[in-house]
């Protein structure tokens, strides 16, 4: 499905980015494998992890090499575009997945958990694609395919630095979309739900902690990357500005954001026709305190 085709794989070096590159190989793609080989919460490099993929990927008969520039710097960014077509000669697709967690409930967070996880996410994201964006422009093709999380288009409790940044993602994927669809670029996104060290720390204490695990490590990374390839190749080009979630065996489709009910008064509103009719209008139909596990109550199947 991927024959030929060159795909830039952000964050690559384990867990679903390296699912990914390994997948898009599979497939015939020639990989450039990005990892700066940090911790979870970002700090450190090692350019290991990346270069254990391109191993992987070479053992299996597949072309791909390492980069470990950082996405959270548009210089670094560029440097990984540039790489690309230094190696390999042209891009297809460019998966934005690389990632850091630095999770604290919202009134312990400080101001730089909130800047290096919306840096690299958010920025790292728009850096990467609007690196990628002239040339797929000109060449008149390309894909990008994003992760998202339902942290951000559910909830989820502290994540308050992740959860702005994968909901931001949603919009600027849809506004890349909107933006590039007459020169034949798509832009999706991805939710998944799989076990990785990025959520390696949740606790094991008690039984029914350890009951829960058990349930998520049965989503391995493996599980997302097939919907990663078919959204990067040309099978996928009536696909663009759309949202999708993988839970294990399971592929939803996600709802956006659109109006569900009105209320009007002719004579327009003050603040106590608010109060009297407006919000007891609209009460019915308010979303709850959900977190994703309020919404995903299911056994993973």
């Amino acid at each position: 499905m991927m024959q030929d085709k060159v795909v830039i794989v952000t964050g690559a070096g384990g867990g679903i980015g390296r699912a990914i590159a390994l997948a898009m190989a599979a497939e015939g793609a020639k990989v450039l494998v990005n990892d700066i080989g940090a911790s979870v919460s970002g700090e450190g490099n090692d350019q290991g992890p990346a270069a254990a993929v391109v191993a992987e990927i070479a053992a299996q008969g597949g072309q791909a090499f390492a980069n470990t520039d950082s996405v959270a710097d548009a210089a670094g960014a560029q440097r990984i575009v540039d790489a690309a077509l230094a190696r390999f000669g042209r891009l297809d697709a460019v998966v934005n997945n690389a990632g850091i967690l630095r999770d604290r409930f919202f009134f312990k967070m400080s101001n730089d958990d909130f800047d290096a996880v919306v840096k690299v996410h958010l920025y790292g994201s728009y850096y990467m694609s609007r690196a990628a964006a002239n040339l797929f422009k000109e060449q008149q093709s390309g894909a990008f395919v994003h992760m998202t999380s339902t942290s951000g288009l559910i909830g989820n409790l502290g994540q308050a630095n992740y959860a702005a940044a994968k909901l931001a993602l949603v919009a600027l994927s849809k506004s890349i979309a909107l933006d590039m669809a007459r020169y034949q670029v798509r832009s999706n996104c991805i939710a998944p739900f799989a076990w990785s060290r990025m959520i390696g720390s949740i606790p094991t204490d008690t039984p029914e902690q350890q009951a829960r695990v058990a349930k998520i490590q049965q989503m391995t990374p493996e599980k997302i990357a097939p919907i990663a390839v078919y959204l990067a190749s040309d099978a996928a080009s009536k696909v663009n500005a759309q949202v999708f979630a993988v839970r294990n065996n399971e592929i939803f489709l996600m709802s956006q954001p659109r109006p569900i009910r009105s209320v009007h008064r002719s004579e327009g509103w003050n603040p106590q026709t608010v109060a009297e009719h407006a919000m007891p209008a609209l009460q019915a139909d308010f979303l709850g305190m959900e977190r994703s596990g309020d919404v995903f109550t299911w056994d993973p199947v």
